[in-house]
């Protein structure tokens, strides 16, 4: 494993002063496939400590039920159904945020309580957090509006009133095909755009004293780096939103805090301790 070591000037994000800031080079290391299995095995022995699948009903009841709604608004809305799922996979990273200091937790040889999850709230990094979550939400947005675009240029005088109208469009028709094939490609690169700013970038302002433009900064560069490994990591939480979302959405309360989890881990293995 060989390691890089990239160094930015501290700047003011979040709510930390720049005096405060940490100036030492971040290391990033060149990992393989292995390690991004041992961070997944890693994410489920963290959930199987501290199961917070209770948590996460409390987020995924809320989706199912925004969801539930665009189905059956009909009309316009009805097209934005699939990216609206799809798209969540953005925001996905904001939802983890609290189980890393379960992991790092249980890395010091503490035994994590749930509470320790919403401790968050009182860190000095609330303010990068708050920042990285607000590009996170520009690109769910930027995405539903590519979508949206998308559909009214291929589908310009349709208004599809099921979903099975719609369903029968998009699989049967040139149109349909295309919406398919170039919708998969636009929010391919969403999705890799969310993976590159959100990897280390928040792990890394919770653990380092560094700013939000910093991990950003830090997280493209790892990724760009480990560009095989992360794409495929970006593939298994892909395989596994599609099959958490499966029953209901109900598998997500397991499937998120296992990623979560497993998030903190890879970044371990991507960015190590500050070289002197």
């Amino acid at each position: 494993m060989s390691i890089r070591t990239v160094e930015y000037p501290g700047e003011k994000a979040g709510l930390r002063p720049a005096s405060r800031m940490e100036q030492r080079p971040i290391a990033i290391h060149r990992i393989g496939v292995g390690d991004v299995w041992q961070s997944l095995r890693g994410g489920v022995d963290d959930f199987l400590v501290q199961p917070t699948h209770y948590v996460f009903l409390c987020i995924v009841y809320p989706v199912m039920g925004l969801v539930i709604g665009v189905w059956t608004s009909g009309g316009d809305a009805l097209p934005l159904l699939f990216p609206l799922v799809a798209g969540f996979a953005l925001l996905g990273p904001m939802a983890a945020v609290g189980l890393y200091e379960i992991s790092r937790r249980r890395e010091e040889g503490i035994v994590p309580k749930l509470s320790d999850a919403f401790t968050v709230f009182r860190s000095p990094a609330l303010g990068s957090v708050i920042w990285i979550g607000l590009l996170l939400l520009a690109l769910f947005v930027g995405w539903l509006f590519a979508a949206q675009a998308l559909y009214g240029e291929l589908f310009p005088a349709a208004r599809h009133g099921s979903i099975v109208d719609l369903a029968r469009d998009v699989l049967t028709t040139p149109a349909g095909w295309t919406l398919l094939l170039l919708g998969h490609a636009i929010g391919f690169l969403f999705a890799v755009a969310a993976l590159a700013v959100s990897l280390v970038s928040l792990p890394l302002v919770l653990d380092r004293n560094v700013g939000a433009l910093t991990a950003i900064r830090t997280s493209i560069r790892a990724c760009w780096l480990n560009k095989a490994p992360v794409l495929f990591w970006g593939f298994l939480v892909a395989a596994a939103l599609i099959l958490g979302s499966a029953p209901l959405f109900v598998g997500l309360a397991v499937v998120l805090p296992i990623l979560g989890h497993g998030t903190w881990r890879l970044y371990r293995h991507l960015c190590g301790t500050a070289t002197p």
